[in-house]
């Protein structure tokens, strides 16, 4: 039986005591040190996409948390507002610029989800927040993902960033909701700034988004 098949929405209890009580501690306290030691930095990409990508820089999106509870999420912009003939957007690929794939392969583009973090959004470790118009796709088993804060970064992430397919994305995301522990957390940041460093796992090539779940499940 899959760990999807063991878990199922509103039925996760904290793991243990750092998940019950000092996890959000630490949270807000390395979100606080990060933002001010990473300050010329933010303001310093702020500039640069206010330049190249124009206005407004951060980008703003709703996404389901915790229990599902939608919040907004902010982020560097990344597209521009190109359109076609008829004032419809383009494809993401098509408004997604070089400018915008470097501040992907870095992930300096998810620095403003430090503020996320701080006003209790987010955990810097945790499935990552997706779309709300995914949320009528999941499968009653895959919404246990929402049983805990999302994250900035998660141990699919880890395990492959965008090449992970939905299916072992969501089987990963339960795996660590099941099982939140200090050490595993400090495994995935340090995972994760490897994985930054060596630009690994982002995409194939041509796209540096993941695949749409809706279309995928429509078929």
């Amino acid at each position: 039986m899959s760990v999807l098949n063991k878990m199922s929405k509103n039925n996760h209890k904290p793991y243990g005591l750092y998940e019950k009580f000092f996890k959000r501690v630490l949270d807000v306290v390395f979100a606080l040190f990060a933002l001010v030691l990473l300050s010329p930095i933010l303001l310093v990409v702020a500039i640069l996409v206010r330049v190249k990508l124009g206005s407004p820089v951060i980008f703003k999106q709703e996404r389901p948390g915790k229990d599902e509870r939608i919040f907004r999420l902010y982020k560097f912009r990344t597209m521009t507002d190109a359109r076609d003939k008829k004032g419809r957007l383009l494809p993401d690929e098509k408004r997604l610029t070089r400018f915008g794939r470097v501040l992907r392969a870095s992930s300096l583009d998810e620095l403003p989800e430090l503020v996320n973090i701080l006003k209790g959004d987010m955990s810097f470790v945790g499935p990552r927040p997706l779309l709300v118009e995914y949320l009528p796709y999941y499968t009653k088993a895959e919404r246990c993902r929402h049983d805990v804060r999302p994250g900035l970064t998660g141990l699919a992430q880890v395990s492959g960033r965008n090449l992970v397919g939905w299916k072992k994305r969501f089987e990963i995301d339960a795996i660590y909701v099941n099982h939140v522990t200090f050490f595993q957390d400090l495994k995935i940041v340090f995972s994760t700034l490897l994985q930054v460093v060596r630009r690994s796992g982002i995409s194939d090539g041509k796209s540096q988004t993941m695949t749409n779940l809706i279309e995928e499940r429509a078929h």
